[in-house]
């Protein structure tokens, strides 16, 4: 089995030292995969994900990428940064946060240029992420000019213009419409089937089959309570109430639930 590109070992993070967010969280991604972290909001995925990208830092445990440690002072090497922060790439889960260029143009072209490449390779990667993602019609246009879901776009390609080897996104579906949910999943898919490390936090079920192979649940202790595949995750409906992913009245439990206003019971049911 090859060795796991990142490793996060007994990591223990909490903001301003008093608000705990990963509690003696260890888990490592293996090259290839598709890996969900579930979890009610606020147990600690997306502060997870920041770690995976070197945007926070243990306060205690460690974490080390393509076999190296990750800590701010290793970071502070420019070698070892522009090597990390071009193998990983972060899509947040809200866009503004993310595109903040003049146009889309000038946003798609920071992260080459700060890594160092030419004027006219950041050219052809932009002409190439802009059509890949069927945005080219975009590239004039000032962030605040577009929709929800062109942001998103504009930001994912802002992340595959660098080529990373793992590609980390937070709640890649919340707040897009059933159109472009479908279009991100199916993306998501195609990045994955081409090579590429997925690492996502959600806590939306609906298409987990799809983004997953492998599943790491949080508990609202902010620790990983379980690991698994989508289908057993999913099945195991004790495990998803406990953390919150459900409650008794979701489609998870309507099959023990007696239908009353057919007077009789659902199937499957005792009663």
């Amino acid at each position: 089995m090859p060795e796991p590109l990142l490793v996060c070992s007994d990591v223990s993070f909490s903001y301003l030292e008093r608000f705990p967010a990963l509690d003696g969280v260890s888990m490592e991604v293996r090259p290839g995969e598709k890996l969900a972290l579930l979890g009610a909001n606020g147990s600690g995925k997306s502060t997870l994900l920041k770690v995976l990208d070197g945007l926070v830092f243990p306060q205690s445990g460690s974490f080390t990428a393509f076999g190296q440690p990750v800590t701010e002072d290793t970071l502070e090497d420019e070698q070892m940064s522009q090597g990390f922060r071009s193998r990983v790439g972060f899509v947040f889960q809200n866009s503004d946060a993310q595109v903040f260029s003049p146009s889309v143009t000038e946003e798609i072209a920071f992260g080459p240029l700060q890594m160092g490449l030419s004027r006219e390779e950041t050219l052809v990667r932009i002409d190439e992420v802009l059509a890949m993602l069927d945005i080219a019609d975009l590239a004039d246009r000032a962030p605040f000019q577009l929709s929800g879901g062109q942001k998103k776009r504009v930001a994912i390609a802002s992340v595959l213009v660098m080529n990373p080897e793992v590609l980390l996104f937070d709640e890649p579906t919340a707040a897009l419409d059933p159109r472009t949910q479908e279009w991100l999943t199916g993306l998501i898919e195609e990045l994955s089937a081409a090579g590429k490390t997925i690492v996502h936090a959600t806590h939306d079920l609906d298409a987990l089959e799809r983004l997953a192979d492998r599943c790491l649940v949080f508990s609202e202790t902010h620790r990983i309570v379980a690991e698994g595949t989508p289908q057993d995750i999913l099945a195991d409906r004790d495990l998803l109430l406990d953390v919150n992913l459900i409650h008794r009245n979701s489609r998870a439990f309507l099959t023990s639930v007696p239908d009353l206003t057919a007077g009789g019971t659902r199937p499957g049911s005792d009663e």
